[in-house]
């Protein structure tokens, strides 16, 4: 029975140790506790070339990033608008892979051990692997969240189980179409925070409406308890300071990735980190 009762404790202390090294949820508390907002880039794994990813992701976070949202180069990424769909394609000619993507994760994290890694990307690369792989390798890199496109709230439960168990979060996108039961759906499986998709249509689209975000934020709150990260249409540091007056976090991929793929070799670290600088200080009213 004591044999028993230690294993049990020692069950939830692991649990309890999962949760307070959960790098995603300290972020969160943390930015709250200063009054300030997150600010999540997005970049793809392997572009412009696989050995700049990780001085991109160090630069990022030098220039103010809360949160790094990874993509994994998939060769038909349906979510997305052309920006990124040509930086999959320049990652792709590489042949950048999901466990290289893996491997750059856990490069960054010989020198970055507290910043939150989110992957981003499709279902074929995961299903390939296989869920349990998958989480046990995400997790030995140092993954913290991982939103999958095409995974449905209502076909995620083993998905998100899995991940639960290797103390990743399962992060879900919704917009501004979700109907009332999906929200529901995803107010119980998410973690992390939820990427609101503030626009119908891919991304990189622009014409953002801040009163129907305003709106629709608010509408999820009332079922979402996590923090709400508010991208898509998001392309400088007016439009970036107006949503973070709105949401918990700014998510922004598309104008990224037109730095990248307008920037030389030499430029590429510098035009990137400027750009990103520009939209923190914008974020946090300066």
């Amino acid at each position: 029975m004591f044999d028993s009762l230690r294993n049990l404790m020692q069950i939830f202390s692991g649990r309890e140790e999962t949760h307070q090294l959960n790098r995603i949820s300290s972020t969160f508390s943390n930015l709250q506790s200063q009054g300030r907002k997150a600010l999540i880039p997005f970049i793809t794994a392997g572009d412009p070339y696989p050995d700049a990813t990780v001085q991109l992701m160090h630069q990022l976070v030098q220039s103010g990033a809360d949160i790094i949202e990874l993509g994994v180069p998939f060769s038909d990424p349906m979510a997305d608008g052309p920006t990124i769909q040509r930086s999959s394609e320049r990652a792709l000619k590489h042949h950048v892979n999901l466990n290289q993507v893996l491997d750059m994760v856990a490069e960054f994290r010989h020198r970055d051990t507290g910043t939150p890694v989110v992957l981003m990307g499709y279902a074929n690369p995961i299903e390939a692997m296989g869920y349990e792989a998958f989480a046990v390798k995400a997790k030995a890199s140092g993954v913290d969240g991982i939103l999958i496109v095409d995974y449905p709230p209502e076909e995620s439960v083993e998905w998100v189980q899995q991940l639960d168990r290797h103390g990743i979060d399962a992060i879900f996108l919704l917009s501004p179409t979700t109907p009332e039961a999906r929200i529901e759906q995803v107010a119980k499986l998410a973690k992390g925070y939820i990427y609101y998709v503030s626009l119908k249509g891919v991304t990189g689209a622009s014409h953002l409406d801040l009163q129907d975000v305003s709106a629709m934020v608010t509408r999820l709150r009332q079922s979402i308890t996590i923090p709400i990260g508010v991208g898509f249409g998001i392309r400088d540091g007016d439009m970036a300071k107006a949503v973070a007056d709105l949401a918990d976090a700014v998510v922004v991929g598309s104008r990224i990735i037109e730095e990248i793929e307008q920037s030389s070799s030499a430029e590429l670290l510098s035009n990137v980190g400027n750009f990103l600088h520009s939209l923190r200080k914008a974020v946090d009213g300066h």
